[in-house]
């Protein structure tokens, strides 16, 4: 047989970059279950299941909550262009690469944009926020919850109230947040939220997790204009997913048993244990790479996301030898810093699965070989022993 018709043998990696992340056997079983088809009543209980499970994970009854086919990109396009007509005023908090994404819909789709930036190792300043939306009238307020990019996780509620206070719909990008960080969207009053399966879910990419409150359903029934996108058009995904089960496209159906499964996992441990676990692990590993002698790029320990952690990277220490000798000697990925942040910080998830003590202590010794042989200086085994102190003090 040649060679290249055979399957490709792929190395098995520890992914603790920014996602995608570890996936748990149960997942990738449910995932070898046989097709059926788009209408089959084994399906259509599986996407019940969803439906209830995602309710759960958001905190939230919202009727029109369910996965898109596609990566949290999806997610954010369809929760933009689905609410945005030309000329509504849009408000975006921008401390990131995300959130710098979210202003490009917004302007592609005719809104006009209010960009309220920050820096991005701080969270936004609501004063600044509150001066630039004074006396305004929004369609949307948009936030990133956890900026996968940077690190930082921005505070909800206080921008729930001016969101009320404007009138806008409240928009919340929980990509890397959901199921690792504390997210309550009826609770804060968050209109519309988008996630991505491949974070702390513990699910291969190719679905984003959305849900609907009241207010943007009924703006989304109301629109002047067909919505832009077709395939993101809400309006149409949804009667696919109530009892109308109208065919708008070919669902990726394997993705639906692997989702159905990460879900229950989440919910098996519990959504509070879950972010207890990803708060422990955070702790842990900031301890041991502060040990190390290395330095946060968050400084104030309150506008950390604990699913990801980013690090300055040392002074003459070249970020990318870093990285290819973790890969190549352990096994273990993370991630560089992407847009402004290249070359300046590492990003290390703490995703789901992957927020695991061992795997914390795993990722501190190969990382301080990995600055040892590249020439920076650290002392031997402290790192491992002051993360596991951590652990200790957190599960006497």
């Amino acid at each position: 047989m040649d060679a290249s018709s055979s399957p490709r043998n792929i190395p098995k990696r520890l992914l603790m970059g920014p996602g995608p992340s570890e996936v748990d056997a149960r997942v990738y079983r449910a995932m070898t279950q046989p097709l059926v088809g788009y209408l089959d009543p084994a399906l259509l209980e599986i996407m019940d299941q969803i439906q209830a499970r995602l309710r759960a994970t958001f905190r939230t009854r919202n009727r029109i909550t369910l996965p898109l086919s596609g990566t949290g990109g999806a997610g954010m396009e369809a929760a933009l262009v689905n609410f945005i007509e030309p000329g509504d005023a849009v408000a975006v908090i921008v401390g990131g690469l995300f959130a710098s994404r979210m202003c490009e819909i917004v302007e592609r789709c005719g809104g006009k944009l209010s960009r309220i930036e920050h820096p991005p190792e701080k969270t936004a300043d609501l004063d600044q926020v509150r001066r630039v939306l004074l006396g305004q009238k929004l369609q949307v307020l948009a936030v990133v919850h956890s900026e996968t990019s940077t690190g930082v996780c921005q505070p909800l509620e206080p921008l729930r109230e001016l969101a009320q206070e404007t009138g806008a719909l409240f928009v919340v990008d929980a990509v890397s947040s959901l199921a690792g960080l504390p997210l309550e969207v009826d609770a804060w009053g968050v209109d519309i939220c988008y996630s991505g399966s491949q974070k702390c879910i513990g699910c291969p990419p190719g679905l984003a997790p959305i849900t609907l409150g009241d207010r943007a359903a009924e703006v989304l029934l109301r629109r002047q204009k067909p919505v832009s996108s077709w395939y993101l058009d809400l309006n149409l995904i949804a009667k696919y997913w109530d009892t109308e089960r109208s065919y708008h496209h070919t669902p990726p159906i394997s993705m639906f048993y692997a989702l159905d499964e990460a879900l229950r996992l989440v919910l098996e441990e519990g959504l509070e244990a879950t972010w207890e676990r990803h708060r422990q692990c955070h702790l842990a590993l900031v301890q041991g790479m502060e040990t190390m002698g290395l330095t946060m790029f968050v400084e104030d320990p309150a506008a950390r996301a604990w699913t990801v952690n980013t690090i300055r990277v040392p002074h003459g220490v070249d970020d990318a030898r870093i990285r290819n000798h973790l890969l190549e000697r352990f096994g273990i990925e993370i991630g560089s810093g992407i847009g402004a942040m290249r070359g300046r910080i590492w990003r290390v998830g703490l995703l789901g699965r992957t927020a695991n003590p061992e795997l914390v202590l795993l990722l501190l010794q190969a990382l301080e070989s990995a600055l040892d042989e590249n020439g920076f200086s650290c002392p031997r085994g402290a790192a491992v022993a002051a993360a596991e102190k951590v652990f200790q003090t957190v599960n006497p």
